[in-house]
C-alpha cells in the first residue's frame, strides 16, 4: 500500500484517540476527579501512540516531518469538528471555515513542490 495513504488512514484513526482522550472526558467525567479524567485519557491515548507512531514512521519514508505535521494537523481539524458537533454537542462557527482555509493554505505551501511537479 501506498506509505503516504497508510500514513494517512493511521493519522485519522489515531487522531479518534487522540480527540477522545483530549475532549472526551468534558462530556462524561465532568463530576469526576481531574485525576481520574487524566488516568482515564492516558489510557485511551496509548491507542492513540500505537497507531500514530507507525504511522509517522511510514508517513516519514514519503514525507517530510514538515508534510507530515501539516497532514496530521488537517486530520486532527477534520476529526475535531464533527467530534465537538456530534459528540460535545457544540455549535459550529464560522471560525472553523476560516481556520480550514488556513490550513488548505499550510497544505499548499508544504506540499508545493510535489502540487506543481504534477501541473
Amino acid at each position: 500500500m501506498n506509505p503516504v495513504l497508510t500514513s494517512m488512514l493511521l493519522l485519522m484513526c489515531s487522531n479518534v484517540f487522540m480527540t477522545f482522550a483530549w475532549y472526551g472526558h468534558l462530556k462524561n467525567m465532568g463530576g469526576k476527579p481531574w485525576v481520574i479524567a487524566a488516568v482515564v485519557s492516558w489510557g485511551i491515548a496509548l491507542f492513540e501512540y500505537l497507531l500514530q507512531v507507525p504511522a509517522n514512521r511510514i508517513g516519514h519514508t514519503a514525507l517530510s516531518v514538515g508534510q507530515l505535521k501539516i497532514m496530521q494537523e488537517v486530520i486532527a481539524l477534520a476529526v475535531f469538528v464533527p467530534f465537538s458537533v456530534l459528540y460535545l454537542k457544540e455549535s459550529i462557527k464560522l471560525d472553523y471555515v476560516w481556520a480550514a482555509l488556513c490550513m488548505l493554505g499550510a497544505v499548499f505551501f508544504i506540499f508545493r513542490e510535489k502540487i506543481m511537479s504534477m501541473v
